[in-house]
């Protein structure tokens, strides 16, 4: 479901919205101060922007979600997971998970095709963000990130929610070296010559790790495949990132 206020655009999820112990977002790429190829709402410091309008955006994205605290990681496509709080919270970590239990600290995902998922865990109150890219999805980042929910928290599989952002969607997940860059296991997801089901591989390896079916939700839109509203590597290159964030309310 698409909302709009002062410019900037987001989308939400129907397993997230109803919970009024957090907020969770994917912020399009509307309502940003970048220009050029980083049009407008680019929220990434990595990727050749003017860093003054980066950070006019991220600052953008804090006012609207009203966190004291926003934070992102150096995301390095590894399945490294780290428990965010007041101690750490200036750090920045080489990453692509986030866990916390804090309220007023919205974790954010930088992505432009890489799947950006939100956890939570609605008994406990916990959430995670998760950056999972085909590397990711081979290191199973999803299945570590549960496993550190439940190991630190007690969080039981059963009860988290889980859900997905726009990513590469099957006809644009082209890999013509998949017999390089895939394990032989992961080659049953292959639609065709060079094609890849990133986001039913996604939804198995949720299952595996104990996730209830009914307890994932895919946004199913591609970032290629809809310029209007993503940022595209695969489609651009030089380009953007948008922004998926969850927050525990104060």
């Amino acid at each position: 479901m698409q909302f709009e206020k002062s410019k900037l655009q987001w989308i939400e999820y129907d397993l997230l919205k109803d919970h009024p112990v957090i907020d969770a977002k994917t912020y399009l790429r509307h309502g940003g101060s970048s220009e050029n190829k980083f049009f407008s709402l680019n929220l990434s410091k990595q990727v050749g922007d003017s860093p003054d309008s980066v950070k006019m955006n991220r600052a953008r994205i804090k006012e609207d979600i009203q966190a004291k605290n926003l934070v992102f990681a150096n995301q390095i496509h590894s399945n490294y997971v780290v428990e965010i709080t007041k101690d750490n919270i200036d750090k920045l970590f080489d990453c692509d998970a986030f866990v916390t239990k804090e309220k007023d600290i919205a974790l954010a995902i930088t992505h432009a095709d890489c799947q950006a998922a939100l956890f939570f865990d609605p008994e406990n109150e916990i959430i995670a963000a998760v950056h999972a890219g085909y590397r990711g999805l081979i290191k199973n980042i999803y299945q570590k990130t549960i496993d550190f929910m439940k190991d630190r928290f007690n969080s039981k599989p059963q009860d988290i929610l889980a859900c997905i952002s726009a990513s590469l969607c099957p006809k644009h997940a082209e890999f013509k070296n998949y017999k390089k860059e895939f394990p032989e296991n992961f080659w049953s997801y292959k639609k065709d010559d060079y094609h890849f089901d990133l986001w039913q591989i996604a939804q198995d390896q949720l299952k595996q790790a104990g996730l209830d079916d009914k307890n994932i939700e895919l946004a199913n839109e591609c970032t290629y495949c809809n310029e209007k509203d993503y940022f595209s590597f695969r489609k651009d290159n030089k380009t953007g990132r948008n922004a998926t964030v969850i927050c525990l309310k104060k």
